[in-house]
C-alpha cells in the first residue's frame, strides 16, 4: 500500500501537539494537571454521550448532557487534595457541592423538558459517572507525594509519578503488544478486537513490567522493594488497561462507528486516546490504596 504523504504528516503532526499538551499538563505543575484532565472529562463525556445516543436510537437533551457532565465534574473535584487551594480556598471543599448543585438543576430540567426518556438510555448515561468521571476523580487523586516505609526502606515518590507510570505502562504494552503480534500472533484476543492476539497480549504485558521494572531498579539505586512494588503497578495498568480498550471496542461496535470522535485527526477521539486508562487508573488506585491498609504508609 502506498503511502499517503498528506495523511502521514496529519497523524504526525497530531501525534506531536497531542503529546506536547500531555507533557505539559503532567509536568507543569497540579493545575496544569487539573486542566489536562478536565478537559480529558469533558471530551470523554461528549463522546460518550455521541455512543449512546447511536446505540440506543436516541438523542440526549443539551441539558441532560450538561447535567451528567456537571455532575461528573464534580465527582472529579471531590477527589483533589490538599495541594489544590487558592488563599485557603480548597477546591474540593468549595468548588464540588456547588458544581454538583448546578448539574442536578441542569439534568432535572433536561429531564423535565425531555419529550421522552428511555430508561436504559439514561441508565447508561447514568454510567459514565463511574465509567468516566470516578476514573478521572481517582487520577487527579494520584496526583500527590507518596512516602513509601516498607521494613528498612523509605522512598519518597513525586507527585506526578504514579499519574506517569500508568500512562508509561500502558503506552509500553500498547506498542509492545502490536509489535508481538504482528511477529507472532495467531490466537485472537476476542471477537471485539479480533486485531488483537493472545501472543501480542501476553507479549506486551510482560514486556511493559520487564521494562518499567528494569528502570525503577535503576532509578532508586537497586531497590527491590520499590522495584517490585511498581512493577506490579505496571502489571495491574498493563492488564486491566486491556479490558478498557476492548470495553471501548465493544461499545464503537454496539454504535456501528470506527471512531469515537475525530479531535486527533488520523487518531480518534478522546475515548479512542484514553479508553485503557479509564480503567486502569481505578485499578492502580485500589492496588495503592490496599497498600496503604497494609504498609500504613502515607499516599497523597
Amino acid at each position: 500500500m502506498a503511502l499517503n504523504r498528506k495523511t502521514f504528516q496529519t497523524r504526525t503532526l497530531t501525534a506531536i501537539i497531542f503529546a506536547a499538551v500531555m507533557l505539559v499538563g503532567l509536568l507543569w505543575n497540579q493545575w496544569s494537571f487539573l486542566v489536562l484532565f478536565s478537559v480529558i472529562h469533558f471530551g470523554c463525556w461528549w463522546e460518550y454521550f455521541n455512543l449512546l445516543e447511536k446505540i440506543h436510537h436516541t438523542s440526549y437533551h443539551r441539558y441532560t448532557r450538561l447535567g451528567f457532565m456537571l455532575m461528573g465534574y464534580a465527582i472529579m473535584l471531590w477527589f483533589c487534595g490538599p495541594s489544590y487551594q487558592v488563599n485557603n480556598y480548597h477546591v474540593k471543599e468549595n468548588f464540588s457541592f456547588p458544581v454538583s448543585v448546578a448539574g442536578f438543576v441542569m439534568l432535572g430540567m433536561g429531564i423535565f423538558q425531555s419529550r421522552q426518556i428511555k430508561r436504559k438510555a439514561f441508565g447508561a448515561a447514568a454510567l459514565g459517572l463511574l465509567y468516566i468521571s470516578l476514573s478521572w476523580g481517582m487520577m487527579i487523586s494520584l496526583y500527590g507525594e507518596i512516602d513509601m516505609h516498607i521494613h528498612d526502606t523509605r522512598l519518597v515518590v513525586g507527585g506526578n509519578v504514579v499519574p506517569i507510570l500508568i500512562i508509561v505502562s500502558i503506552w509500553i504494552n500498547d506498542t509492545m503488544a502490536y509489535i508481538v503480534g504482528s511477529m507472532i500472533g495467531k490466537t485472537p484476543l476476542s471477537k471485539i478486537s479480533p486485531k488483537k492476539t493472545w501472543e501480542g497480549t501476553i507479549g506486551g504485558i510482560l514486556l511493559s513490567i520487564l521494562v518499567i521494572g528494569i528502570v525503577t531498579f535503576l532509578v532508586t539505586d537497586n531497590s527491590w522493594p520499590a522495584t517490585v512494588l511498581v512493577m506490579i503497578l505496571a502489571a495491574v495498568a498493563s492488564i486491566v488497561g486491556t479490558f478498557g480498550d476492548i470495553l471501548e471496542s465493544k461499545l464503537k461496535r454496539m454504535a456501528n462507528v470506527k471512531d469515537s470522535g475525530n479531535f486527533m485527526p488520523g487518531h480518534g477521539g478522546f475515548l479512542d486516546r484514553f479508553d485503557s486508562m479509564l480503567l486502569a487508573t481505578p485499578a492502580v488506585w485500589l492496588y495503592l490504596y490496599s497498600l496503604f491498609y497494609i504498609f500504613s504508609f502515607p499516599i497523597i
